[in-house]
């Protein structure tokens, strides 16, 4: 990415999502008491990511899963544990709304390819490794393309088509497609999991 390119990207970030976060302060602060109410303190999800470069860094979400265990005291899968108040979020993406802080921070963009788990670094073939030339994002061509409902080799060549092709023009258009999807609701799940299976390397 040119310098050129990279500052219409940070001035993009700034523009957009400091004016959304904190107009969106009052719907957080709600959904912040809600999860609280129902499924306990931990009102946030933190985890470690790769992002530019394969560098970690903390994403934030609001928790959609509780903590339920079963008799042994092994966490249930995410089916059992995605609370209704959590499909609420995942349909309407609000349970995306904390990153835009990270977004703030510079340590996402509002377009790029989705931070994934850091195991799944050591599964990418050369090609696939070229998502992480660039920041994460909030969404992007995969999420407008068909989000989680995607085989994992289209969602990362996807990625890997974003990195080689974006532009400002193109970062417009998905942030124009992202909001037609999350008011289409469409791609939340893959077909049988509440979101995606586990990445386990490439078929290739």
């Amino acid at each position: 990415m040119g310098p050129g390119l990279e500052n219409m990207k940070r001035f993009l970030d700034l523009v957009v999502s400091i004016p959304v976060l904190i107009l969106s302060l009052p719907v957080m602060g709600l959904l912040g008491m809600l999860i609280r109410f129902t499924m306990g303190p931990d009102v946030l999800f933190r985890q470690k990511r790769p992002g530019l470069d394969g560098k970690l860094f903390t994403i934030f979400k609001f928790r959609s899963m509780n903590q339920a265990t079963d008799l042994a005291g092994e966490v249930l899968a995410d089916e059992a544990r995605l609370t209704g108040l959590g499909q609420l979020m995942r349909r309407s993406s609000l349970d995306e709304l904390p990153q835009l802080w990270n977004v703030v921070r510079g340590e996402m963009s509002l377009v790029g390819p989705r931070p994934l788990l850091p195991e799944y670094l050591a599964l990418y073939d050369e090609r696939q490794s070229r998502r992480h030339e660039v920041l994460p994002g909030i969404t992007g061509l995969a999420q407008v393309q068909g989000r989680n409902a995607l085989a994992w080799e289209s969602r990362l060549e996807l990625d890997v088509l974003y990195v080689e092709q974006q532009s400002f023009l193109l970062d417009l258009k998905i942030l124009w497609m992202t909001v037609v999807c999350v008011w289409n609701r469409s791609g939340i799940t893959h077909e049988g999991h509440v979101t995606m299976p586990k990445f386990l390397g490439s078929m290739k």
